[in-house]
């Protein structure tokens, strides 16, 4: 069948990838069909824009989704695929049973003279890479790109169909990752540490801070696999998180560009450090030039006051 396809095993992702589509769906005339394994999902789906919501009954794992996808797919105009591990894998075998050209961590797409335009973040932020598909093509999205698209009007009709997995793949064990459960992703507000605490009790000071401003508690990579101070999920950057909070308070880190890859997109970026010099104050809108064992008290108790 022709059309734009979405498809992402994460729910909040899979929403996400709602408002390319349209934009697709708008600039190549073609309806937007979004492809889930969730019954309940689905629902939410239908009532974002979507012409036509589809559950894949059957499919097993996403690895084992791609021949599925692939024959679903085989007239569609563009794919769109969340940008995880499971969504990469996918979109590469999609990719290859369509011949069609691939590109990954799309941040702007856009349909013109029968192509697919789209950019891409190179080298932890220093380059952008411009790509032009023939169509069909697919690409897949990170996480936080687009905003879920507003309810639309009427709700699409959902309709399931009966897949054959690749029995191939079979998971015979799954072990969880130990982890806190904090989706820093999600959090609105942030306060960052970075090398400028000096000990771990001193975390204590940006603790409070976050308290006080209800916020979450981030930082960059050397605090997580260094010096093990808060768990990886907590840490941002290039080979972390990216996040889009309202609110990012930066304390002691340098903004170097592996880190601010991960939260060059914050709406407010509050900046302390006492090395006036340091890159962060490049991309703070506020910043405040000063020992961040003084500022972080001062700005707690007059936050509580």
């Amino acid at each position: 069948m022709a059309g734009i396809f979405v498809f992402s095993e994460d729910p909040a992702l899979a929403r996400q990838l709602l408002t390319p589509g349209l934009e697709l769906k708008a600039a190549l005339g073609q309806p937007l069909v979004a492809l889930t394994q969730s019954p309940a999902e689905a629902q939410a789906l239908a009532g974002l824009g979507a012409d036509r919501v589809i559950v894949l009954k059957g499919a097993g794992t996403p690895e084992a989704l791609a021949p599925a996808v692939a024959s679903l797919v085989a007239q569609a105009g563009v794919v769109l695929v969340g940008g995880t591990l499971r969504g990469k894998h996918l979109a590469a075998h999609v990719a290859a049973a369509l011949k069609a050209g691939l590109t990954t961590d799309a941040k702007t797409l856009r349909a013109e003279g029968g192509r697919l335009e789209t950019t891409r973040i190179l080298y932890g932020g220093l380059a952008v890479c411009e790509e032009s598909l023939a169509l069909p093509a697919v690409a897949t999205v990170p996480q936080r790109t687009f905003l879920p698209p507003a309810p639309a009007g009427a709700a699409a009709a959902v309709e399931t169909i009966d897949v054959a997995a690749d029995a191939r793949v079979e998971v015979l064990s799954s072990t969880p990752v130990a982890g806190e459960g904090v989706d820093i992703g999600a959090a609105t507000r942030l306060v960052s540490v970075g090398r400028g605490f000096g000990a771990r009790a001193d975390l204590d000071l940006a603790v409070d801070l976050a308290g006080a401003l209800k916020a979450e508690l981030a930082c960059t990579r050397g605090i997580a696999e260094d010096e093990h101070w808060l768990p990886v999920e907590r840490y941002i950057g290039i080979s972390g998180q990216t996040v889009k909070p309202e609110l990012y308070v930066a304390a002691g880190l340098s903004g170097q560009v592996q880190h601010m890859v991960g939260c060059r997109e914050s709406k407010i970026i509050v900046a302390i450090n006492k090395d006036e010099r340091a890159p962060i104050f490049e991309a703070a809108d506020y910043g405040i030039v000063g020992d961040l064992y003084t500022v972080l008290p001062l700005l707690t108790a007059a936050l509580k006051a």
